[in-house]
């Protein structure tokens, strides 16, 4: 086996490489077009951010078996072109847990007891004791946006220094939040309640800028934010803004929305700590990325099952024309129904109905609940941790089959989820090959998934009712592409589902829910 390095990682890497009789080839920097004229020689290839694994290199690769990113994110990778051609992605999620904590307990240090303008302050000759009076953490709130692996263990290591823990996190369990020491609040609580909040929670579609010029200006004003997650996730306009106007007491940030920082100057702030992306520098962290990567490759290319596959093989070769058109389905029952839960998440059961229960459905049971953890889950779920990463968040999942033909659909799949709060139940089919969300509740609808927003509005059934929607959706410029109405009985309950062709903005919104007899509006994306 030859493997390609085409970034720097850690020699403990490379020597465990070697040491399985790999024949290692180490070239750093290369440019695409090097890479493409070589890359068909290596049955691997390690990266980390700096390399783009493009299109073009994977369809050069032609022995390529797995491609290792050594580190967490794998952005720089094209996973769909690298799943058509059967080359599997792996990452290295859990090696930094450690660093990346220990680096977000650093932060807060730093910003509660000024250490790094005291530092610069001596060195220029000074002794300002004065202006450097700090504040203890001991009775302070730290709120963690984000309870998965890094946020816990930050919970763990600020625990000792006796801070009242609190954290917004909509996809774990209560369980798991308990024996973290860890209330769970909802986001305005933690933003308006914190005197810290530290960020740790993935970059995705709806959470850009969440924290924004509106979140900062309900914190309090003695509040610091951190962020060692993701950039993007701050609105640094925004932050800097604040502190230039003292509306926030101090921020420190490892991450920006773009890297590296060029002009830095202009987050020069005395209240304002930066780090180069430094969450998982440390040796040790390093080691644990660089060997955690190269023995998923290792597996691969020795015919083993890999523990953090990126595009794990969607199904057993034997059943993949069989259950393959049903990912689609349960990817979408799992995005919307983690979208329509109220409450933190305790369990969810999968329901198979009709031919495809006679098969191996763990694919299946993989892809609802990679839907329904897409929105949190600091790596990606995959058929191969899929059980585990709910495991994790303190979510149960069981599944049931019924190989009878279901009368309308022949197939159905039908999830539901359960939580604090209550549980939410819906039925997702294929029909002529297209994904068909067919029940929400007791409701019967027909909703195809089409990446715009859906407004589920529950009401009573009653004359009018939809001339109100209408007419207030008009009003609001809220422009309708299909509507449809489901009811148990006449005058009884009721939801309407509408199709827009664009988002609605919060006011919008609160115009729909205070219309007579409305009793709960949704938006979802699917």
């Amino acid at each position: 086996m030859r493997v390609l390095v085409a970034d720097r990682i850690a020699q403990s890497g490379i020597d465990l490489l070697k040491s399985h009789s790999v024949d290692v080839d180490e070239k750093i920097g290369l440019g695409q077009e090097d890479l493409i004229e070589i890359i068909a020689d290596y049955d691997g290839l390690v990266v980390r951010s700096d390399t783009k694994v493009t299109k073009e290199i994977l369809t050069a690769g032609v022995n390529l078996q797995v491609v290792g990113r050594a580190g967490v994110g794998v952005d720089n990778i094209d996973i769909k072109v690298a799943t058509e051609k059967g080359i599997i992605i792996v990452n290295a999620p859990s090696s930094n847990t450690i660093a990346a904590a220990e680096h977000t307990i650093a932060l807060i240090l730093s910003l509660v007891r000024h250490v790094p303008q005291a530092h610069a302050s001596m060195i220029s000759g000074r002794w300002d004791r004065k202006d450097f009076m700090g504040t203890e953490l001991r009775g302070k709130t730290l709120g963690l946006v984000g309870l998965g692996r890094i946020g816990s263990e930050v919970a763990r290591k600020a625990a000792p220094f006796d801070v009242k823990l609190i954290a917004y996190d909509p996809f774990v369990a209560v369980d798991h939040a308990t024996n973290a020491g860890v209330d769970l609040v909802d986001f305005e609580y933690l933003i308006e309640n914190s005197d810290i909040i530290s960020l740790h929670t993935p970059l995705a579609k709806d959470s850009i800028y969440l924290i924004g010029k509106e979140q900062i200006s309900k914190m309090k004003d003695t509040a610091l934010l951190i962020n060692c997650a993701r950039g993007g996730l701050v609105d640094e306009t925004a932050l800097l803004d604040a502190l230039h106007e003292g509306r926030l007491a101090g921020a420190a940030l490892d991450v920006y929305s773009e890297e590296p920082l060029n002009k830095s100057e202009n987050y020069n702030h005395p209240r304002l700590v930066l780090t180069p992306h430094l969450g998982a520098s440390t040796s040790e962290a390093q080691d644990g990325v660089a060997n955690e990567v190269v023995e998923q490759m290792l597996d691969v290319m020795e015919g083993r099952t890999p523990s953090y596959a990126v595009n794990a093989p969607l199904a057993p070769a034997e059943t993949v024309k069989e259950i393959a058109p049903f990912i689609p389905v349960c990817l979408s029952a799992g995005q919307l129904i983690s979208q329509l839960l109220d409450g933190q998440p305790e369990s969810l059961e999968i329901f198979f109905h009709g031919d495809i229960a006679k098969y191996d459905t763990g694919v299946l049971r993989a892809s609802v609940i990679s839907g329904f953890m897409e929105r949190s889950s600091e790596e990606r779920v995959s058929i191969v941790n899929a059980t585990l990463v709910a495991q994790r968040r303190g979510i149960k999942v069981t599944e049931r089959k019924n190989e009878d033909v279901e009368e309308f659909y022949g197939n159905l799949i039908t999830i539901e989820a359960k939580s604090t709060e209550g549980s939410s139940l819906i039925s997702g089919a294929l029909i002529n090959g297209q994904v068909h969300i067919v029940k929400l509740g007791s409701h019967l609808v027909d909703i195809v998934p089409s990446g715009k927003p859906w407004i589920m509005i529950n009401h009573t059934d009653r004359p009018g009712m939809i001339g109100h929607i209408g007419t207030v959706t008009g009003e609001n410029d809220i422009n309708i592409a299909s509507m449809q109405v489901s009811r148990e009985n006449a005058r009884g309950p009721a939801l309407t589902v509408l199709g827009l062709d664009q988002e609605v903005d919060p006011e919008q919104l609160e115009s729909i829910i205070n219309i007579d007899d409305v009793n709960r509006v949704r938006v979802a994306h699917i």
